[in-house]
C-alpha cells in the first residue's frame, strides 16, 4: 500500500500527460505484476476515429513503449478493430473478456467532458474484486487530475489550449520519460526518416466583431465554437491547437516542407470559407504562419507570423501568407536581435 501511495504521489506531481500515463502504467506494473498494461487514447475526429498507444509495459521490461506521435492516423488500429475495447470506451464500463488464455480487463479513462482513453490490463488469471477495485480508484484519481490539467491548460469555451499553455511551451516536444526511464516508441514502418520542420501559424477570423454586433455575443460564441471543430477536422490529431485570444488561434504542426505547411493552413481556410455558420452565413479567416527554429521558445515565432497575418488581411484578408517568403519578395523585413534591442 506505501508503494502505490508513492506512485500517486508521484502522479499529482507531473504536468506533462505523457509522463502521466508512463507514471499510471508503472504503478499497476510494480502494484499487480501483471503480464501487461497499455493506456490507449481516442484520436481523429468521428468516422476517422483509431486508437494511439499511449503507453505499455510488459513483464520483464521497464521500458514503457508508445506510437510515435508523428504516426500517421491511418496507420494507427481503427476504433472498430478493437471491439471490446470500444464497447469500455463508448459505454463508460469496465470490460472483462479472456484473450488467448490470459485475463483482459479494460478501464474507461473518463475525464470531465468525456471518455478519452482504456486502460487495459492482462493478467494469468481474472483480477479479484479487491485489486479491480483499487485499479478504477486510480483511474478515477487519474481522470480527476486530467480535469484538473484541462481546467489551466484549456480554452473553457473551445477546449483547445489556452494563451497561458503557448507561452510555456518549448518549440519540440520532449521525448516522455519518467524516473529516468525513456518511453521508446513502437516500431512503424510508416515512419518518417526525414526530420519535420516545426511550423507556427495564426489565425484570425475575418470580421468577427460585425458578428459579435449583428448577432449578438452568444452567436458569437457559437461562431468560435465551430471554428474550433473545423481546426480539429483540418489538422491532425498530434498538431496542438490553441485559442490565443477573442477571435485569434495558434497552430504549432511538424511538416516536411513550406508546401505542406502551407497546405495545411489552406486546407484550414477552405474548409472555414466553405462552411454555412448557423443565422451567420459563410465567414472567412487571415492566416500568417513562419517556421521555428529548435533553439526558441514559441512565443519567440509567434511576431512573425502575426506579421504575416496583417499582410494577409491588409491584402484582402481569407488567404494565407507565409513570412519567409514575404521577406524573401521584400514585402516585409526580418527582426534583428542585438542584444535587448530589436533592429529592423
Amino acid at each position: 500500500m506505501t508503494h502505490l501511495i508513492e506512485h500517486l504521489a508521484e502522479l499529482t506531481g507531473f504536468r506533462d500527460r505523457d509522463l502521466l500515463d508512463v507514471s499510471i502504467v508503472r504503478a499497476i506494473k510494480d502494484v499487480l505484476q501483471p503480464l501487461s498494461v497499455g493506456i490507449f487514447r481516442r484520436v481523429g475526429e468521428e468516422d476517422q476515429e483509431h486508437w494511439i498507444t499511449r503507453a505499455r509495459l510488459v513483464a520483464g521490461s521497464s521500458t514503457p513503449t508508445a506510437d510515435p506521435l508523428w504516426t500517421e492516423l491511418n496507420a494507427l488500429p481503427r476504433l472498430v478493430d478493437e471491439p471490446h475495447r470500444r464497447a469500455c470506451l463508448l459505454e463508460a464500463t469496465v470490460v472483462n473478456l479472456e484473450r488467448g488464455g490470459h485475463a483482459v480487463t479494460m478501464y474507461p479513462i473518463a475525464t470531465e467532458r468525456e471518455v478519452i482513453g482504456v486502460l487495459e490490463i492482462e493478467t494469468q488469471s481474472p483480477l479479484p474484486p479487491g485489486d479491480s477495485a483499487m485499479v478504477a480508484t486510480i483511474v478515477r484519481i487519474y481522470g480527476n487530475f486530467l480535469d484538473l490539467l484541462d481546467h489551466s491548460e484549456r480554452d473553457p469555451l473551445t477546449g483547445l489550449l489556452n494563451r497561458q499553455t503557448f507561452n510555456a511551451a518549448p518549440t519540440q516536444r520532449a521525448t516522455p520519460h519518467a524516473g529516468g526511464a525513456a518511453v521508446s516508441s513502437v516500431p512503424n514502418r510508416r515512419a518518417r526518416s526525414e526530420a519535420p520542420v516545426s511550423w507556427l501559424g495564426v489565425i484570425d477570423i475575418d470580421h468577427f466583431k460585425r458578428v459579435n454586433d449583428s448577432y449578438g455575443h452568444p452567436i458569437g460564441d457559437e461562431v468560435l465554437l465551430l471554428v474550433s471543430r473545423l481546426l480539429r477536422s483540418s489538422f491532425r490529431f498530434r498538431d496542438r491547437l490553441y485559442r490565443f485570444g477573442g477571435e485569434e488561434f495558434v497552430v504549432v504542426l511538424e511538416c516536411l516542407s513550406s508546401q505542406q505547411a502551407a497546405q495545411a493552413f489552406e486546407r484550414l481556410r477552405s474548409n472555414v470559407e466553405r462552411f454555412a455558420f448557423p443565422q451567420v452565413g459563410h465567414i472567412s479567416v487571415s492566416i500568417g504562419f513562419t517556421q521555428t527554429h529548435p533553439d526558441e521558445a514559441l512565443s519567440s515565432a509567434f511576431p512573425r507570423a502575426d506579421k504575416a497575418l496583417y499582410h494577409a488581411k491588409d491584402s484582402g484578408r481569407n488567404q494565407v501568407a507565409h513570412f519567409e517568403k514575404l521577406v524573401q519578395a521584400g514585402l516585409l523585413f526580418e527582426a534583428k536581435i542585438s542584444g535587448d534591442v530589436e533592429l529592423f
